[in-house]
């Protein structure tokens, strides 16, 4: 991703935008065949370096004239031609429309990484129950493997989101000073068209100087969105991480591995904390890219310095946070036993809704059941009774159930709903998605 994003493959990028560009006039009738196929040639970094560029630039104080005055005099007769009726937007715009494209497949990738190392994780844990928890609190069973559906589903949304902006953000220019394609004369439609296609890029229908910085706004806002789902797993698996909960731990090599430089017994989630503070850097990025769609009429120049630093750290933050997170749940140890332990621990008081529902359909009115269930449990754990012998001591509940009904609606292995079919479905759609069977 860094290579991406590198002066070397900007420069190339760039070049190629003004070796298509040549092509162009010369298929509409503007210029030579053969002064476009002697751009085309001398538009590569063989020719034209990046060392060379750098040395114009440091006089023309211009990065795109730098790279004009560089293919032009490596162009010969031909270089007359170079950038013919451009604008340096034209250039840079379609050039960044390159990067994003390859940027956006290897963000994809890494998203299928991750989608793949969820569903496995899911699939081998679609019945391990453990406690689900809201507000901090224990509320009622459920699996690990459904935990991991939910994420699986939300990455999948992000391919989703991906695929939909390609066609959005992978958009070039080529119309010239503010957009009217003035500067091509009545051939202009042609131009830009034929410059489009042969890139593979989308076109800016209706251009200022600039392609319009909505389509830069989505892409940090959909990167972001990645990035802040990663976080979501991260601060999972770090609160589950906690010594008092023991449920799922990162690897950890205890060969080789440090924890900490005075506490030798330290086992920390390192990658989920490093990937928890990479996606707030990500998401902070988001401001500056919406601030840079506000210029001044057709152009100006605040969006320029504020885009070099956002694009390329968002590209490469967030394909390193879906790395590094994919690499902490292939990589995960499940304690299933302890997550056992922990729902046992809650004293049957998890099962609270499965009493209420069961009573509900023995005849007792919903909201009845509610209140009597509330009060058995307030009293029990006031006075430090497990919730089953609490029920079991309850002439209206037993009234309506048997003890082994009792006991039946008190096994949280009872209690999953359609946790696990549902995991199933998910496992399934991400196979059928990403074409390839999971394990």
């Amino acid at each position: 991703m860094k290579a991406v994003f590198s002066e070397e493959n900007n420069l190339r990028t760039k070049l190629l935008v003004e070796a298509a560009l040549a092509r162009a006039h010369a298929a509409v009738g503007n210029i030579p065949e053969d002064a476009a196929e002697e751009i085309t040639r001398k538009a590569t970094l063989e020719f034209v370096t990046l060392s060379r560029v750098k040395e114009i630039e440091a006089e023309t104080k211009h990065d795109i004239m730098s790279i004009v005055k560089a293919l032009s005099e490596q162009s010969g007769e031909a270089g007359k031609y170079v950038h013919l009726g451009a604008t340096s937007n034209d250039i840079v715009d379609t050039a960044m429309a390159l990067e994003f494209r390859d940027m956006l497949q290897y963000i994809d990738e890494g998203l299928d990484r991750l989608i793949l190392a969820l569903a496995g994780q899911a699939r081998a844990h679609r019945c391990t129950v453990m406690m689900g928890r809201t507000h901090g609190q224990f509320a009622i069973p459920t699996t690990f493997g459904f935990k991991l559906a939910g994420y699986i589903s939300e990455m999948l949304r992000h391919k989703e989101r991906v695929a939909e902006m390609r066609k959005r953000v992978c958009v070039g220019k080529m119309s010239g000073a503010i957009g009217t394609g003035a500067g091509f004369g009545q051939k202009f439609f042609e131009v830009q068209d034929h410059v489009m296609k042969d890139l593979g890029l989308g076109c800016e229908e209706a251009a200022t100087q600039l392609v319009c910085r909505d389509r830069y706004a989505e892409l940090v806002c959909v990167l972001s969105c990645i990035a802040a789902s990663c976080e979501r797993y991260a601060t999972e698996v770090r609160n589950l991480q906690r010594s008092e909960i023991g449920e799922v731990q990162e690897a950890f090599d205890a060969r080789k591995q440090v924890g900490s430089s005075t506490m030798a017994q330290k086992k920390n989630p390192m990658l989920s904390e490093n990937v928890s503070g990479l996606a707030r850097v990500v998401r902070a990025y988001m401001t500056p890219q919406l601030e840079s769609m506000v210029l001044w009429h057709e152009r100006d120049l605040s969006n320029s310095s504020a885009e070099r630093f956002i694009i390329p750290h968002v590209a490469v933050l967030t394909d390193d946070i879906l790395n590094k997170i994919a690499n902490v749940f292939e990589n995960l140890v499940v304690n299933e036993e302890k997550m056992r332990q922990n729902v046992d621990s809650a004293n049957g008081f998890i099962m609270a809704e499965s009493v209420l529902l069961t009573l509900s359909a023995k005849g007792m009115g919903r909201q009845d059941a509610h209140e009597l269930i509330r009060q058995i449990a307030i009293q029990a754990e006031e006075t430090d009774m497990d919730f089953r012998t609490a029920l079991s001591e309850n002439k209206e509940v037993m009234t309506l159930l048997s003890a082994s009904e009792l006991d039946e609606v008190m096994d949280p292995d009872n209690y999953l709903g359609k946790a696990p079919e549902m995991t199933d479905r998910v496992v399934a759609r991400a196979e059928k998605v990403l074409g390839t069977k999971i394990a």
